[in-house]
C-alpha cells in the first residue's frame, strides 16, 4: 500500500477510429497505472499503454456483462486507493449515455479523487462518416440524442413519445437495435409521418461499419433483412436524404475489404495504417516473431573488431535496429564506424540507417544477383573486408554475389526470426467462412510461416477465393514453391508499393 493518492480519469475513448481519440486521453493513458477499457473501446488504444501498466477487460454487451457496473465502480475505488492512477475507457463520451456520471458519483463517495475527459461520441460522429450531418439549415437546427433502452426498473417513462414525433429535430436514438421496431411504432402511433427517412449505421467510424437505410415504415424490415446487429445508432430526421450526396467513407477505395497483415506485428503498424486509412479493414495475423538470437557474441565480436572492416552491409531494417542495439549496448556510438561505407538493400533499410545519422553510399534494390552487380559497379572490393548483419538462415544470394566480386564476408547473426502461430485458429476460421479477401505477404519467411499454419488444412484450397499480395519478386517465388500464385505484386518492393498494388488490383478487380 501506497500514501500516494490515486486518481481515476474517466475517459471517452472516442466512437472507434482510433484517431478520433484525443491528445488529452493518450497522455493520460500514457502515464496509467491502470488500463480499464470497455468493449467499445478500440483495442488499438491499448498500445498506448505502458508495458508495465495493468490491462483489465471489463466489457458489457447487449446483458452479456464481464463485470456488473458495480463492480467495475467498486474496481476502479480499491485501485485508486491503493495509489494509482487508473484510466478508464468508455466508448464514445463518458457522459453521453457512458454511466460516467454514476461512475464519479461513486469514487466521489469514497473519497477518490476524478477527472473527466471528454471523447468524440458516435452519436454525431457515427452519422458523420455515414455521410449524415445531423443538423443542416435546410431541414433541422437541432438534434435530440435518446436512449434507445430506459432502464427498465423506472417506475413511469421519461420519453416523451409525443414530442419526438412532433419534433422537427434529428432525432438519434443509441443503443436502440433490439428496440427499433418499438422505436418505429411509437413514432409513427404519435404521429411521425412513415416516410421519415432513417438510418442505422453499425460500427460507425470503424472499417466494419454498415449503413442500413429506409424509412419508419420499412426500416426494421430493412435492418432485418441486412442482418445489421448491435452496436448500432438509429438517425431519425430528413438529414437521413442527404446521404446519398454525402456519403464519403464508405466510397474509400478499399472500403470493406478484409486483407490479413502476416507481418511481425511490431513492424506491421505503417501497413496497417496505410490500409486503415483506405478503408481497408487489417486483420493482424503475424506469423513470425523478431528477437535477439540466444547467442550474440559473434555480433559482438565483430563490433569489437569493427575496425577490420571496409564495408557495413544492411538487408533489413531488423538488421540496422539489433546491430545499433547491440553496438550501444557495448558502450560504442556511431563515432565507432566512421571509417566504413555503407549498402543498404532497400530504400526502407536506407532510411531507418539514416535515422542513426548514416547515409548509404550505394543502394542495391532488391537481393537480386544483378541488382547487387549492378549497385556495386564502379566500388572497388575486391580484398575488402564486409560485415554483414542479418538473420539466421538467411538467403545466400548477397554473400555469394559479393565474393564473386573478391570481398571478403563475414555473416553474423543479427536477430532470428521464429514462428508465430498465435493466430493458427481464428485464421483458419475465417478463411472457411469466407471472410478474408486479401492476404499480404513481405517476406519469404512470412510466407513459409504462414502456410505451415496450414499444414492440417488444404491451405491452397482455402485459399482460392483470396487475393494473395505479395512484396516482390523473391516472396512471390516462395509463395509459388508453396503451390500459391500471387495476384498481386508489389512494384517498387516497398510497404507504399505494395498498397499500391493494392489499390490498382481493387481498381480493376471491385
Amino acid at each position: 500500500m501506497t500514501n500516494k493518492p490515486g486518481k481515476v480519469y474517466l475517459i471517452g475513448a472516442g466512437p472507434g477510429d482510433p484517431g478520433l481519440l484525443t491528445i488529452k486521453a493518450k497522455e493520460c493513458i500514457e502515464e496509467a497505472d491502470v488500463v480499464v477499457y470497455d468493449y467499445l473501446a478500440s483495442p488499438f488504444l491499448l498500445e498506448y499503454a505502458a508495458r508495465d501498466a495493468q490491462v483489465i477487460y471489463v466489457g458489457k454487451k447487449g446483458g452479456d456483462h464481464t463485470l456488473t457496473q458495480d463492480k467495475i465502480n467498486q474496481l476502479l475505488v480499491d485501485k485508486a486507493k491503493q495509489g494509482l492512477s487508473v484510466a478508464r475507457l468508455k466508448g464514445g463520451d463518458p457522459f453521453v449515455f457512458g454511466r460516467g456520471g454514476e461512475e464519479a458519483q461513486e469514487l466521489l463517495s469514497h473519497g477518490v479523487s476524478y477527472e473527466v475527459v471528454p471523447g468524440v461520441t458516435s452519436a454525431i460522429s457515427a452519422p458523420a462518416y455515414a455521410g449524415i450531418p445531423v443538423t443542416h439549415r435546410d431541414h433541422t437546427s437541432f438534434v435530440s440524442f435518446i436512449t434507445g433502452h430506459e432502464d427498465p426498473t423506472k417506475e413511469t417513462s421519461s420519453m416523451q413519445w409525443d414530442l419526438f414525433a412532433r419534433s422537427n429535430a434529428t432525432l438519434v436514438f443509441l443503443m436502440g437495435v433490439k428496440n427499433l421496431e418499438n422505436i418505429a411504432n411509437r413514432l409513427m402511433e404519435n404521429g411521425k409521418p412513415a416516410d421519415t427517412p432513417v438510418a442505422l449505421v453499425r460500427w460507425g467510424t470503424t472499417s466494419r461499419q454498415q449503413t442500413v437505410t429506409g424509412t419508419l415504415e420499412t426500416i426494421v424490415d430493412r435492418v432485418r433483412k441486412a442482418g445489421l446487429k448491435s452496436p448500432a445508432i438509429i438517425v431519425v430526421g430528413h438529414v437521413v436524404s442527404l446521404r446519398d450526396e454525402l456519403a464519403w467513407f464508405d466510397r474509400k477505395p478499399l472500403f470493406g475489404k478484409r486483407i490479413v497483415i502476416t507481418r511481425a506485428r511490431a513492424q506491421a503498424s505503417d501497413l496497417v495504417s496505410r490500409l486503415n486509412r483506405l478503408g481497408a479493414h487489417c486483420i493482424e495475423i503475424p506469423t513470425i516473431q523478431i528477437q535477439t538470437p540466444e547467442d550474440i557474441s559473434p555480433m559482438e565480436e565483430a563490433i569489437a573488431r569493427i575496425k577490420d572492416y571496409q564495408w557495413l552491409v544492411f538487408t533489413s531494417v531488423n538488421g540496422v535496429k539489433f546491430f545499433f542495439d547491440t553496438l550501444f549496448a557495448m558502450g560504442k556510438d556511431v563515432r565507432t564506424l566512421g571509417h566504413l561505407k555503407f549498402a543498404c538493400i532497400g530504400p526502407v533499410t536506407k532510411e531507418r540507417l539514416a535515422d542513426f545519422g548514416i547515409i548509404s553510399d550505394i543502394l542495391p534494390e532488391t537481393f537480386r544477383a544483378e541488382s547487387v552487380v549492378e549497385a556495386f559497379t564502379g566500388q572497388d572490393i575486391k580484398g575488402k573486408k564486409v560485415l554483414l548483419p542479418r538473420a539466421r538462415l538467411a538467403r545466400t544470394v548477397l554473400p555469394e554475389e559479393l565474393a564473386k566480386m573478391g570481398a571478403l564476408v563475414d555473416e553474423v547473426t543479427a536477430y532470428e526470426t521464429l514462428l508465430d502461430d498465435s493466430g493458427r485458429e481464428p485464421l483458419i476460421t475465417m478463411l472457411k467462412d469466407k471472410e478474408i479477401h486479401a492476404v499480404t505477404f513481405t517476406s519469404s519467411s512470412t510466407v513459409s510461416n504462414f502456410m505451415s499454419l496450414l499444414t492440417k488444412e488444404d491451405g491452397p484450397g482455402l485459399l482460392k477465393d483470396v487475393s494473395i499480395a505479395s512484396i516482390g519478386p523473391i516472396t512471390s517465388d516462395t509463395a509459388r514453391s508453396l503451390g500459391l500464385e500471387p495476384d498481386i505484386e508489389a512494384d517498387p518492393y516497398t510497404i507504399p508499393g505494395l498498397v499500391d498494388a493494392l489499390l490498382d488490383h481493387y481498381r480493376e478487380k471491385p
